[in-house]
């Protein structure tokens, strides 16, 4: 049997645009979509009290509505809900194990500022190794209304963008950022940020080729990391971009336009839970497009 695309929802207008994008998404992977609803009882007594059974009810009207839209906007994709009872970033990772991807929503705050990723967003993030989707509302609705057309087709010629650590073992978070373009018809943009070791600066006399040399070793270690990549999709355009810079900052850039970003994190197993490098935090706040977060050793 197929994995499901697995999305969470709670009722807010970021579950409702994460939950069309996941619909998309699926149709895309040719598999079924897993609705989900996380019912988190209050540890702590409420004021004023909520009742448990109306707290339930109002839990399985929003998995309802979910479902029940995304029937009616994709009738050929095969959805499911599931109400489960727990803390939400716990119920989440158990959900996203089985799963092709989770997809959760963020609460967008302008494209200045950035966007939030709540509490339960990143620590969902810290709990699986399963690729994690956040999404903004204005991602799935950049004109402000609801888009009409039933299906699981994205816009054409936006690249998907992937932050590349030349340090970092990164097979799993390009695989995933080349199989997105392929399905999605578009280029990948390898973007990888890097400035001269702090100590040059204290180096007047530096040879100007020295530059150079670097920026042309990390060129050439970048493009080595593309290299089985372009072989296993020969129909992806795949564009390196080794630019001067903040990491982060050089990922955000090149993201403005982006279909989706994918990012990169390290699987630390330790009591305290997942790690999330800056720059995967850096781009979860601030990028506009989708976030694919990508566990790796």
């Amino acid at each position: 049997m197929t994995r499901p695309v697995t999305v969470g929802v709670d009722g807010y207008p970021e579950s409702r645009a994460a939950a069309d994008w996941a619909a998309k998404e699926a149709l895309l992977r040719e598999a079924p979509l897993r609705v989900v609803h996380a019912d988190e009882w209050p540890r702590v007594p409420a004021v004023p009290p909520v009742d448990r059974e109306e707290h339930q009810r109002w839990a399985d009207t929003v998995l309802d509505e979910a479902s029940g839209e995304l029937r009616r906007r994709y009738p050929e994709l095969a959805v499911t809900a599931r109400r489960l009872t727990g803390r939400a970033a716990a119920v989440l990772a158990v959900e996203a194990a089985d799963s092709q991807m989770l997809v959760l929503g963020s609460r967008g705050r302008g494209a200045v500022e950035g966007f939030l990723v709540g509490s339960v967003g990143m620590a969902t993030v810290g709990l699986t190794d399963t690729p994690v989707v956040l999404v903004r509302p204005a991602a799935t609705f950049p004109s402000g209304a609801p888009e009409s057309r039933p299906s699981g087709n994205v816009a054409v010629g936006r690249d998907v963008v992937v932050g590349v650590d030349i340090h970092e073992t990164t097979d799993a978070v390009l695989a995933f950022a080349f199989d997105e373009a392929a399905r999605r018809g578009c280029g990948v943009r390898a973007v990888h940020g890097w400035s001269l070791p702090f100590a040059f600066s204290y180096a007047p006399g530096l040879d100007p080729g020295v530059r150079q040399e670097v920026a042309d070793g990390i060129a050439g270690a970048v493009a080595e990391r593309l290299r089985p990549w372009r072989g296993l999709y020969p129909s992806v355009k795949a564009e390196e971009r080794v630019l001067v810079g903040a990491p982060a900052e050089q990922v955000l850039h090149d993201a403005a336009d982006a279909e989706l970003v994918v990012v990169g994190r390290r699987i630390r197993r330790a009591p305290v839970g997942g790690h999330l490098g800056h720059v995967a935090h850096a781009v979860l706040h601030h990028a506009t497009a989708p976030v694919a977060v990508i566990a790796h050793d």
